[in-house]
């Protein structure tokens, strides 16, 4: 056991997952951002429905983090990211290590723009890519694969992936991260493995809606396969390598997010597929579903740039425009495929 202290920004049910895990190996500083979360979590002892740890404590200071930990793991939401990432810009120096666990994007505009300006992926962030842009933190990583944060908490062998540039980083988050029950690999296309952690959760989303409507396992096949395809897809356009994808940030948590009822997407899209609105689903969901903004943020992204992701903008007709689910899996069913895979 290190002495070593490590902080956790977020405590919600991923990020103290994420801090018990760590806690088998050093102590850590989980910081709540709520003040009455704070005050509960300091008397129960539990944060998120778990049980924490006698060696996670609870701040509600987050300059308290980077003053007492050299290794940061921000946990939250990506529409919270980067207001949180400013927040704490002034205390960050360069030796600072941070590996996010947030499977988001973040769309910004130039603020000069010309008449004929068009949306590309330079407007386009992944959370690393926020960090390295409002901090002077230079050592920056991610962690994705099939981590549903209910099944951590129990303890079940699960795994995930490290991925960053930097050989040091990858390092260092298997020997926080690594226990029995917990494997860890390493990856160096950091921008890939963030992209799989995103897309993948439209597809999740897609897969809810499968099951809200009653239709087997050969239509999730059929909707995970192509899924895939579309992943890869949109992935080598934004910049990311055909190998994540077809690893354990790609493949395997397409698998886990696609079939778990424990998914907040898949939940979020079995709902509509029940008949829900997109408010009324989103109105019962205890935490985001990150899905849902990057439905819009990819569709924008590939209407701009003449791409065309066929799931992801289905998803978005159902999603915020008029077409119903049925309408939706019949649109797609009548669409004319010819190739299997061609990105080989």
């Amino acid at each position: 056991m290190s002495k070593e202290l490590v902080g956790v920004i977020g405590a919600g049910s991923f990020g103290t997952a994420v801090s018990n895990i760590l806690a088998k190996n050093v102590n850590v500083l989980l910081y709540a951002r709520n003040p009455e979360t704070f005050a509960e979590i300091s008397k129960s002892r539990i944060s998120a429905g778990q049980k924490l740890d006698d060696n996670v404590e609870v701040t509600n200071s987050l300059e308290d983090l980077p003053q007492q930990c050299n290794v940061l793991f921000p946990v939250i939401p990506s529409s919270s990211f980067k207001d949180m990432i400013k927040e704490l810009a002034p205390h960050l120096r360069p030796y600072h290590m941070m590996i996010h666990g947030t499977k988001g994007l973040h769309l910004e505009y130039p603020e000069k723009r010309s008449h004929d300006f068009v949306l590309n992926k330079d407007c386009l962030f992944t959370m690393s890519e926020l960090i390295r842009k409002e901090t002077v933190v230079v050592r920056v990583g991610c962690m994705a694969g099939p981590n549903l944060a209910s099944e951590l908490s129990l303890g079940h062998p699960a795994a995930t992936v490290i991925a960053s540039p930097f050989t040091e980083v990858v390092a260092k988050g298997k020997s926080l991260l690594r226990s029995e029950s917990f494997q860890v690999y390493g990856n160096s296309d950091l921008r890939g493995v963030e992209l799989c952690g995103v897309l993948k959760n439209i597809i999740a989303i897609g897969s809810g809606i499968l099951s809200g409507l009653g239709l087997g396992e050969n239509s999730r096949g059929l909707l995970v396969s192509r899924g895939l395809v579309e992943m890869i897809y949109l992935g080598k356009a934004l910049g990311g390598e055909i190998s994540s994808f077809v690893g354990l940030a790609g493949i395997g948590d397409l698998v886990a997010t696609t079939t778990s009822t424990n998914s907040r997407n898949y939940t979020l899209g079995h709902k509509i597929g029940k008949g829900a609105t997109l408010d009324q689903a989103l109105s019962e969901m205890d935490e985001t579903a990150e899905g849902v903004n990057t439905i819009k943020i990819v569709k924008q992204l590939a209407e701009s740039q003449g791409l065309k992701p066929l799931i992801t903008d289905t998803l978005h007709k159902i999603l915020f425009e008029d077409m119903t689910a049925e309408q939706g899996v019949n649109y797609l069913m009548r669409y004319q495929g010819n190739i299997d895979i061609n990105f080989l």
